[in-house]
This record gives structure tokens, C-alpha cells and sequence, in this order.
């Protein structure tokens, strides 16, 4: 957080992916982040189009922003998840 208490978020090269104080990737606009996004696309087998209607909240674009993100971490990311 900066000085008037706000979170500091950097802009990644994903228009709706942002890294949050701790560099963990969330989807922008939200507090959800990629890896639980992608827990859920894991767990139940969801595709985009059932990942929207689960969470409505999140857009088309962000939905498959968060996985294109996901794709080009992968091993990062599967890294984190396996740690949850």
C-alpha cells in the first residue's frame, strides 16, 4: 500500500491482468486472483463460457485474459497452486 493507504497495482502486457503489492497476478477491476480462477477451471472441468456463468461478476475478456496469462505461466502458476 503507498502512503494514503491505497494498494499499488502494476500493469502487466494482459489489459486485465494486474500484479498486486505481493506480485500475485489478480484479474483488474477485482480481487480474484488468476490461480483461483484457474482452480476452478481445474476442478470442475469449466470451460470459459462455464467459468462466466459461475462468475458473473467477470467479464468474457478478463476470463480469457486470466487463462492466456495462466497458458504462458503454467508452470509458475501450477507451482503456486500446488502450494495452496
Amino acid at each position: 500500500m503507498d502512503k494514503a493507504g491505497t494498494t499499488t497495482l502494476t500493469k502487466t502486457e494482459y489489459k486485465y491482468i494486474e500484479l498486486n503489492e505481493d506480485n500475485v497476478p489478480i484479474i483488474a477491476g477485482t480481487t480474484m486472483k488468476v490461480v483461483e480462477l484457474v482452480e476452478a477451471e481445474i476442478a470442475y472441468g469449466w470451460s470459459p463460457a462455464e467459468l462466466h456463468l459461475n462468475h458473473r461478476y467477470l467479464t468474457m475478456s478478463q476470463i480469457l485474459s486470466a487463462l492466456a496469462y495462466y497458458c504462458d505461466r503454467k508452470q509458475e502458476l501450477d507451482a503456486e497452486i500446488k502450494r495452496r
